[in-house]
């Protein structure tokens, strides 16, 4: 496990730093990872670590931003320590979908694909077992 686990976790309240998905409903640790990936020059440092389900992480990848589908043009990801999550992201309940509020937020769920069908499904479940959000 790595060794930042139990700070970045805390520091998360235990929840993915990009959808916002629960850890406790999952049957293992979900993953530190970072922010700018050590392959563009970032830093192994709790500043550059972010608590993110295996979904988010593998979609992420190395990658820092994705090209926007309104605009085309390249936009960064949301970033855990630099930006506030409800100001790039809403949860709209009825449907269990995660909405992005600024270019952002619509880029990062676009890209790591917070509304895939799996992922809808099991926010549904969430929120009708108070889990979520």
């Amino acid at each position: 496990m790595n060794p930042y686990y139990r700070a970045i976790a805390q520091r998360a309240n235990h929840r993915c730093e990009y959808c916002q998905a629960p850890e406790v409903v999952f049957n293992f640790p979900f993953e530190v990872e970072h922010i700018v990936p050590l392959s563009r020059q970032g830093l192994n440092e709790v500043a550059n670590l972010a608590l993110a389900c295996r979904s988010c992480n593998l979609r992420k990848g190395n990658r820092v931003s994705g090209v926007s589908p309104q605009s085309s043009e390249e936009v960064r990801f949301f970033h855990p320590r630099a930006d506030q999550w409800g100001e790039h992201f809403q949860i709209e309940v009825e449907s269990g979908e995660v909405q992005g509020r600024t270019l952002i937020g619509q880029v990062t769920v676009t890209h790591l694909e917070m509304n895939s069908a799996a992922q809808v499904a099991a926010r549904q479940l969430w929120i009708r077992l108070g889990l979520f959000p």
